[in-house]
């Protein structure tokens, strides 16, 4: 009988295909077709290192076999295949050390992190990878409007497209895939962009077939200026949903912490959204840290004003105000100690971060020193949240 393999996997219903397995990989192991990002076995030599990396765990999979995977097969998946039942006997003394060097190399990748993402327990099952590159659905343009003002140098806008007669189910937290038409220089075509949806599950209009998405023009940004540059009626090929775990608890009891700079306020506005419309029967409240320059570059800033407090307590925070000191998000969570605290004690609060990855270290700092305020280990502390679905990270 064939020596067993431990194969490594890429879990096709989790990935959001953000491409960052493949830039870490320095052996050029991952690779990636219109539909799937997946490990070629020939070349991967386990040295873990994008497992931490990956935002929502799907890179941390794994399968004992006789025969390895192909690429091509691994390009077809939707999902996982099922573990194939391996008979007693039929392994080797390889394949167990092998498992006892990808275990500790997992528990060493997986240090700080506290594990891999995991949804909340009473959130809705999301659907995912309904609508691929190959077979997009198709939607128009159905308005827009720029959310910051002329002239800041920040040109961000929302965007909402109608599904017409799709059936496209999105959940709060979950993102879609813009198909940008052309090719790059080397004649290939433009590669899929994520967005993150930043309306409810019923329609950025309640009961509608559309959604909205928040879009910051990047200099440069071939998918970015395709849809800022768009005009109402255009069509546009979509790819999705994607994403499993970013997602809102429907717990009525649920607080919910928000920390977000930029275009990271998109899911943000979505779970706003969701508890606007379920308000009636929510005892949870939301709290958002949202970080700008100025007040003209923080995007929905006109909109979070009619916010009502009973729903949400806003902290918008500014590091480029004339006259004042630069504060960030971090250091605003630094004067409210008492409430994060009070906050992070409680077994119905669930914390979200979205937006760029370099405000990640220094949200983490703040946790750390609001614990430590209050004799407790922000790492146990985070590992644990992170373990029961209400701790969750995405950053860019």
């Amino acid at each position: 009988m064939n020596a067993l393999i431990k194969q490594h996997l890429i879990d096709p219903e989790i990935c959001i295909r953000c491409g960052t397995c493949e830039e870490t990989c320095a052996v050029d192991a991952v690779t990636h077709n219109d539909d799937n990002y997946v490990v070629d076995m020939e070349k991967c030599n386990y040295c873990m290192d994008c497992i931490a990396p990956c935002p929502t765990g799907s890179i941390d999979n794994w399968r004992t076999v006789h025969t390895a995977y192909s690429l091509e097969e691994q390009f077809s998946w939707e999902e996982l295949p099922e573990q194939e039942k391996i008979a007693d006997g039929g392994g080797d003394e390889t394949i167990e050390a092998l498992e006892d060097e990808i275990s500790a190399l997992l528990a060493e990748a997986h240090k700080g992190t506290g594990g891999k993402a995991v949804a909340p327990a009473s959130a809705s099952k999301p659907s995912v990878n309904l609508y691929r590159r190959s077979a997009a659905a198709s939607a128009r343009v159905q308005g827009k409007l720029r959310l910051t003002e002329e002239g800041t140098g920040n040109d961000v806008r929302h965007i909402v497209l109608d599904l017409g007669d799709t059936v496209f189910p999105v959940l709060e937290g979950q993102s879609i895939g813009i198909v940008p038409p052309g090719e790059d220089a080397n004649g290939r075509p433009h590669d899929v962009r994520l967005y993150s949806v930043a309306s409810a599950r019923d329609g950025e209009r309640p009961n509608t077939n559309n959604l909205a998405l928040t879009v910051k023009r990047e200099k440069g940004g071939v998918c970015s200026n395709y849809l800022c540059d768009l005009e109402r009626g255009d069509q546009v090929q979509v790819t999705g949903p994607f994403g499993s775990t970013f997602l809102i608890p429907e717990d009525p009891s649920a607080k919910l912490l928000m920390i977000c700079t930029g275009t990271g306020s998109a899911p943000f506005r979505a779970f706003t959204e969701r508890r606007r419309r379920t308000m009636p029967t929510i005892t949870g409240g939301l709290t958002l840290y949202f970080g700008a320059r100025r007040p003209e570059e923080l995007p929905y800033f006109g909109p979070l004003k009619k916010v009502p407090a009973d729903l949400m307590t806003q902290h918008l925070v500014y590091s480029r105000l004339p006259d004042a000191p630069k504060e960030y998000v971090q250091d605003r969570m630094l004067e409210n100690v008492d409430d994060l605290s009070m906050l992070l004690s409680q077994a119905t609060a669930h914390v979200y971060i979205c937006g760029l990855k370099g405000m990640e270290a220094g949200v983490d700092d703040s946790f750390a020193e609001i614990c430590r305020r209050s004799g407790r280990d922000w790492a146990a502390l985070k590992a644990e949240m992170r373990e029961a679905g209400r701790y969750h990270v995405e950053t860019y």
